[in-house]
């Protein structure tokens, strides 16, 4: 008796284990499945003219994401996103200017006012977004995949100011996280965009 209720415990033991094992790889296929699944072109925002714009129009691009504000010390940077995008646009490359206002009020206009502000002071011509929010409770969910780990597969990052920068390659995933200090000029983008 003693035999049988030892192999039993030792088959139910054996049992657990391999139970737990399968737990533990299928928990792992679905979260790299998740992660694997998710990116830029899942997403669709409103331009400043109030028009539904799909990220995943983008396939095959290479695409700079860029929080944006019109009365930050980092504003002169539109110059520079602009020469960029007049520079690479030809060559599966595209900006996405995202006016936010998450950072001491320097970008309180409305859509109309930002769009002016864009066209009259940098000539701006790559695609600018409606307002949002890029931290905080009201992040839009756009943001969230850039700031998530979980939902990007990258890195967990926060958005330090006006003008950081989120590089995407051409299949919709996120590649680098650049300071909003680092100008759109800067080597390790310009090596980015050669690559």
């Amino acid at each position: 008796m003693k035999k049988i209720i030892l192999a039993f415990g030792l088959v139910f033991l054996i049992s657990c284990q391999n139970l737990a094992q399968n737990n533990r790889t299928t928990t792992t296929s679905k979260t790299e499945k998740t992660m694997a699944s998710e990116n830029l072109y899942q997403f669709k925002v409103t331009d400043l003219e109030g028009n539904e714009f799909e990220m995943a129009s983008l396939r095959g691009k290479k695409v700079l994401i860029v929080n944006t504000a019109s009365k930050c010390g980092l504003t002169p940077q539109y110059k520079d996103l602009q020469a960029l995008y007049e520079k690479y646009s030809d060559k599966n490359f595209v900006i996405i200017g995202f006016p936010a206002n998450n950072f001491m009020s320097q970008e309180p206009g409305t859509n109309e006012e930002i769009g002016a502000f864009c066209q009259k002071n940098y000539g701006v011509t790559f695609p600018m977004m409606s307002k949002i929010s890029v931290k905080g409770n009201d992040m839009a969910p756009i943001y969230q995949f850039l700031t998530q780990k979980s939902k990007n597969g990258l890195q967990d990052s926060e958005v330090e100011w006006n003008f950081q920068k989120y590089l995407i390659n051409e299949k919709g995933e996120l590649e680098k996280v650049i300071s909003p200090r680092t100008s759109p000029m800067d080597n390790e983008i310009l090596d980015w965009l050669a690559s």
